[in-house]
């Protein structure tokens, strides 16, 4: 007879079921505390690095340089700690509101100033540090240079227990300043426009579907200090609503909305009969290609209204019949090739679509030929279509 299994006392089984149903939820958020990473490439890393060295170099060589008594043995009295936090913020992020100029220089220096006040006027350490902090950033918000190293500023000015007002003025303010023109010249060598200059927002067309008022309306609502500029917002909603569109448009390319074989011309057709394919197939245009199907221009209702002097005396209507009676002569003057236009801008069957909007919002056109490795004819996309295919993408 087998022996028979003991059973696990009630309160096990709970515990048991309790971390077996806890257990993934416990794994994710550990994960959690993991952060994210950077969305930045190896070359910025570098890039942010090398410069908050040279930064550290340059503000250190050069405040022991200017400070009194010189020499290497005064690093330690000329250089504030503060600045290594300083140099993270212009270098790592030069586009945060918090590392522009203005921010680094008055937000130590401001603070150092309210440290060494704290430590002469508040008897209590403890309480002059706590002091010191607050009012600093109180000070920084109202003077638009919050910088987060200020707040370390005001603190170590109570931790030394400095009663010189002077300290403010160096090392603090000398430090910052040479941060700072370190950060002008090498941000801006390495193509990173710093400082971040404000400019009032300009007044975006009726149909934008993000305007500068939608903006300031989120950014009330939010109520928090960001650490990006309202117009690098801008510009990164305004990026992430470009992709968007992007992934709505999907990977179309000019062949999938083109018409083949579209209705074509040739050069030494008669107009008569290059305006008679136009009415008969309701088209606005005619490529024309030669006889081995390159293209060579296009002719469009365009080319044919331009045939009529709009400053004659006889009036408008009168020179339109006019050009009509001459087209259909039996002999008639002109062909294709007189009046077409040569330089066509053209796109290849494999382009994608979304490159296109530019060319016929901005560039003026409304047809555009496609063509093969060969410049050879094989296509033709409209506004029309472009339209058609943008609204199917959005709907489907």
């Amino acid at each position: 007879m087998p022996f028979a299994t003991p059973r696990r006392p009630a309160w096990r089984r709970a515990l048991h079921g309790l971390l077996h149903t806890l257990w993934p939820e416990l794994l994710l958020s550990l994960r959690a505390l993991w952060p994210a990473a950077q969305t930045i490439d190896a070359r910025e890393k570098w890039r942010a690095c090398i410069g908050a060295a040279l930064g550290i170099l340059i503000a250190g060589v050069g405040a022991t340089w200017l400070s009194p008594g010189g020499g290497d043995h005064a690093l330690a009295t000329a250089l504030v700690a503060p600045l290594g936090a300083s140099a993270v913020l212009v270098f790592v992020v030069p586009s945060s509101q918090l590392a522009q100029p203005w921010s680094v220089i008055g937000g130590n220096t401001l603070s150092a100033l309210v440290g060494v006040a704290c430590a002469i006027w508040v008897p209590h350490a403890a309480l002059g540090a706590a002091l010191a902090v607050g009012l600093s950033i109180a000070l920084m918000l109202a003077l638009r240079c919050l910088h987060p190293p200020g707040g370390a500023s005001a603190l170590l000015m109570v931790l030394m227990g400095s009663h010189d007002f002077g300290v403010a003025l160096q090392p603090v303010l000398l430090d910052s300043a040479l941060m700072v023109a370190a950060g002008l010249l090498y941000n801006n060598l390495t193509r990173r426009r710093w400082p971040h200059v404000h400019h009032p927002a300009p007044a975006e067309p009726g149909g934008a579907r993000l305007t500068s008022r939608d903006l300031d309306a989120a950014l009330a609502h939010y109520n928090q200090v960001l650490d990006i500029s309202r117009e690098d917002l801008q510009d990164l909603m305004q990026y992430a609503e470009a992709a968007a569109y992007q992934r709505t448009m999907g990977e179309l390319r000019c062949a999938d909305v083109m018409t083949r074989d579209p209705v074509t011309a040739r050069a030494e057709m008669p107009l008569r009969q290059a305006w008679a394919l136009i009415r008969q197939h309701r088209v606005k245009a005619l490529p024309v290609v030669d006889r081995q199907h390159h293209l060579v221009g296009i002719v469009t209702v365009s080319d044919f209204m331009r045939q009529v002097d709009m400053d004659v005396h006889e009036g408008v209507n009168f020179r339109l019949r006019a050009l009509l009676r001459q087209m259909h002569r039996p002999t008639p003057r002109h062909t294709v090739g007189e009046i077409m236009t040569r330089q066509v801008r053209v796109a290849s069957a494999d382009r994608p679509l979304t490159e296109l909007v530019p060319v016929f919002s901005e560039g003026g056109h409304r047809h555009l030929p496609i063509i093969d490795a060969e410049r050879r004819l094989v296509g033709i996309v409209t506004q029309s279509d472009l339209i058609r295919a943008m609204d199917a993408a959005v709907r489907g």
